[in-house]
């Protein structure tokens, strides 16, 4: 399997599509997939769509992390049961994607770091985790003399990770197993509405008549829903990764600090990021959601790298039609994986600051380079609701980063929000009605 997901990896779900099912599942990433799995569970008959490569986006894209750490407050009982249940689809799937419970530790280079850690603590303690602060001694018992180079950290040994180009691909085979029908190179151009409600959904390959729709199309979400008046104020930022070439380790598992974050992974390195960095692409639609995000680009002006104009054809593109006939190819259809290049001045800068912190084994060698577009909301959580103004359809997208840790739990509350089942959390912080009815936006926590 490649690392991330590429339109070279042939399609495994050639379809064709069904004239009809219960629910239609827009999206092949981490949510769309999950939701579609336990939406089988409950006995309906489920079909995914997915332009391009189940997981061929964000999902096999990541970090890998699995964690409970730092979670908004609101997100933590669904990432709980998040864990739990990536303990059990390994322990029943024979872990085909490297799920381990090895930690996530981060790292303080401020004393303002060392404060939010302290101030996050009561939530963990709320929720049983293992989480704990560490001094300085603590660390070293962790990473020897490199401690020196930070002030303390947090950690929560119960945190897991998993390969995400492993992941997410494995898991559609068994949901496939499971009675879901996938179908990848088939977009969805249109929803068919009926006596103002969902009928079924338009798809490049025809017409699939469904009750209800689950619109979990990442990064691309926002475009498709803003067609049928849903303002989903949800913007993208690029995150740049690497792969390293094997190396001793360092941590069995995953660490991050202000300059950059690694994870051991499954070939004997570290994949590795520039911690808080990323590339941002102005458009058309980050002009119409200025202010909504006036706090987030405050909090992280510093970290974010501007450009003037995304990729040809990308959803927030200067060129991208925002509207379309479903009788002809659409923007989901030009461009059906998002695969943006990589910022290589982040990354280098990543490989430096891990030298500086790590000088016995020096500057890591890089193996493989990529980026993500990730889908993100103006308080770095999600939205999980049903669309008010269309009966039958269900958004769950903006998952901000966190998408594949919590992909199980997330994709288990959709489906009973489907259903009508005993969702188990309160889901008043992911309404989708909280950027338009007055509500102050309050940021989630970024640890």
């Amino acid at each position: 399997m490649h690392f991330p997901i590429s339109m070279a990896v042939p399609a495994r779900f050639i379809g064709p599509p069904p004239a009809a099912c219960d629910v239609v599942v827009i999206g092949g990433g981490v949510i769309g997939v999950m939701s579609a799995w336990y939406l089988a569970e409950r006995g309906l008959s489920v079909t995914l769509c997915e332009k391009g490569r189940i997981a061929g986006e964000q999902s096999s894209r990541n970090w890998g992390w699995i964690r409970q750490q730092g979670r908004d407050p609101a997100e933590l009982p669904i990432m709980v049961e998040s864990l739990r249940l990536w303990r059990g689809l390994s322990e029943s799937l024979r872990n085909p994607f490297g799920f381990r419970q090895a930690g996530v530790l981060y790292l303080a280079n401020r004393e303002e770091s060392l404060a939010a850690y302290d101030a996050w603590l009561p939530h963990a303690q709320e929720h049983g985790l293992d989480t704990r602060l560490l001094g300085r001694r603590d660390l070293g018992d962790k990473l020897g003399a490199a401690a020196d180079h930070w002030l303390g950290g947090l950690f929560t040994p119960s945190d897991g990770q998993a390969e995400p180009w492993l992941a997410v691909p494995a898991l559609s085979l068994a949901a496939a197993e499971r009675g879901v029908t996938l179908v990848e190179e088939c977009a969805v151009r249109a929803l068919d509405i009926a006596g103002g409600r969902v009928a079924g959904v338009v798809t490049e390959r025809g017409r699939i008549a469904c009750s209800d729709v689950v619109l979990a199309g990442g990064a691309w979400s926002s475009l498709f829903a803003r067609a049928y008046g849903v303002n989903l104020p949800q913007l993208s930022v690029l995150a740049s990764v690497a792969r390293t070439e094997p190396m001793p380790e360092i941590l069995p598992g995953a660490a991050a600090d202000d300059d950059f974050a690694i994870r051991r992974n499954d070939s004997g390195g570290y994949t590795i990021a520039g911690g808080s960095e990323h590339d941002f692409f102005i458009g058309p639609d980050a002009f119409r959601h200025a202010l909504k995000y006036r706090r987030a680009v405050k909090k992280d002006f510093l970290n974010t790298h501007y450009h003037w104009a995304a990729p040809r054809d990308y959803p927030d593109a200067w060129n991208t039609p925002r509207t379309w006939s479903a009788s002809m190819p659409t923007p989901f259809e030009r461009v059906r994986m998002l695969n943006p290049q990589p910022n290589l001045a982040t990354l280098a800068r990543a490989q430096t600051a891990f030298a500086r912190a790590f000088p016995d084994l020096g500057r890591p060698k890089v193996q493989a380079t990529w980026a993500g577009m990730i889908d993100t909301m103006p308080d770095v959580v999600p939205v999980i609701d049903r669309a008010p103004s269309i009966p039958g359809l269900t958004i769950a997208t903006g998952m901000s980063g966190h998408g594949f840790g919590i992909g199980p739990g997330v994709g288990r509350v959709v489906a009973d929000l489907v259903t009508g089942g005993t969702i188990g959390h309160d889901l008043t912080r992911f309404r989708l009605s909280r950027f338009t009815d007055g509500s102050e936006i309050i940021l989630g926590p970024s640890l």
